[in-house]
């Protein structure tokens, strides 16, 4: 009897990629990124990162240029702090999670002086707290995350931008895993810098870090202070990016996939696009409580774009991501930190529609049962599919 042994290098069929990025890619961006190559010089190039620029600031909230650098969202982040902390310079992050502690190692290792407060995981950062301990000491930034997929809690950016305004402090935000899946409004709230990446809610592969800078934070960024900086330095990116181009070689592929993805996005509309996002983070939510499952995140603003149940006791979490995977070839997180072994999480990013939270619940119930925790067959899906139609109140606390 001949056995077919599966290609490692392909996804078994059925693959769905569930976790809380990167995310499945749309066909027509899939089809964008296999274009043909074209001069990262020429027009071509330099009128899709023109148009794909001004299509990126309306969900970015912000009238500021936009640089778009290769490279992931951790190296948008320490590109950010190489170009606004010179080594010594004093740092506040307020941490509430495992991409808050990432911005401090990335001070820490640039030479600055890191000050943390940090907030119990699954609650957003109290700005009351904050903004007493930014009284204690002259900080440069104040560096939080909008939306920590590792816990599900979103920071009161509109709060934190109102400590600091009229002082030196620049608030910065990672929302890699909350643009274009929850709203952002830089300008409005007073944000100095928002970085983020192309492989969440933006539909893309990873392989741009993207970063949106105010007026200040492009005043601190022309210091001449000691700041080793050379490949993500900003002053010769701003410079390029009024000529529609990159200082060095871009992600000429990735950009134009963006560029379409931006597309699909204005198409649908981004007011449409961010209540879709929390409808069907809502819906999972009411289908995992009617299966037994806690939600861990206790913050009054609940992500839209990440779910983050609590495994039942009598599991471990490791085992519930193991046979998603082997029974249905869907992939879902747990946690490689601190909550290891205690949280499964589950992305709502990018193009899904109703079809994909059933989905999702229905996989998930038979491997709950598997293992052994009482769910009420169909459970999940009949309080999903409820909460649809409009017949269950919003399980969400998150600000609109």
């Amino acid at each position: 009897m001949t056995t077919t042994q599966h290609d490692p290098f392909t996804p078994p069929p059925g693959y769905r990629l569930r976790l809380p990025g990167p995310t499945e890619v749309p066909e027509a961006v899939r089809a964008a990124l296999a274009r043909p190559m074209i001069n990262h010089r020429g027009s071509e190039f330099r009128a899709i990162l023109a148009a794909t620029e001004a299509l990126i600031r309306p969900v970015l909230g912000t009238a500021n240029p936009v640089i778009f650098l290769a490279g992931s969202g951790t190296a948008a982040m320490e590109a950010t702090l190489a170009n606004i902390l010179a080594p010594g310079e004093r740092v506040l992050v307020a941490s509430h999670g495992q991409f808050g502690e990432r911005f401090a190692d990335i001070g820490r290792a640039l030479g600055a002086e890191v000050d943390v407060i940090d907030f119990t995981w699954g609650e957003a950062p109290d700005p009351a707290k904050v903004a007493e301990k930014l009284r204690e000491a002259d900080y440069g930034a104040l560096l939080v995350t909008h939306n920590e997929s590792s816990t599900g809690a979103v920071a009161d950016l509109a709060a934190l931008g109102k400590l600091t305004q009229g002082t030196r402090t620049l608030l910065v935000t990672d929302s890699v895993s909350g643009l274009a899946g929850i709203e952002m409004r830089q300008d409005d709230w007073g944000v100095d810098i928002v970085v983020s990446a192309s492989q969440k809610a933006l539909m893309c592969p990873p392989g741009l870090g993207i970063v949106s800078l105010s007026e200040r934070a492009r005043a601190r960024v022309m210091r001449n202070e000691a700041m080793p900086r050379f490949f993500f330095d900003f002053r010769k990116a701003l410079t390029a990016a009024e000529k529609h181009e990159t200082p060095f070689t871009p992600s000429v592929s990735n950009l134009a996939g963006l560029h379409v993805a931006l597309k699909l996005i204005e198409a649908e509309t981004l007011p449409r696009v961010l209540a879709r996002h929390r409808r069907l983070a809502d819906a999972l939510r009411a289908g995992g409580a009617a299966m037994g499952l806690s939600e861990f995140t206790r913050a009054a603003h609940r992500s839209a774009t990440v779910v983050v149940y609590e495994v039942p006791a009598a599991l471990q979490g490791g085992d519930i991501v193991r046979l998603m995977y082997q029974r249905h070839a869907c992939v879902i997180a747990g946690a490689r930190n601190r909550l290891q072994g205690r949280v499964i999480r589950i992305g709502v990013m990018g193009a899904h529609n109703e079809g994909t939270i059933l989905t999702d619940l229905v996989q998930l119930e038979s491997v709950l049962v598997e293992l052994g925790h009482p769910v009420t067959p169909g459970a999940g899906v009949a309080a999903a599919a409820a909460f649809l139609a409009g017949g269950a109140p919003s399980v969400s606390r998150a600000a609109e």
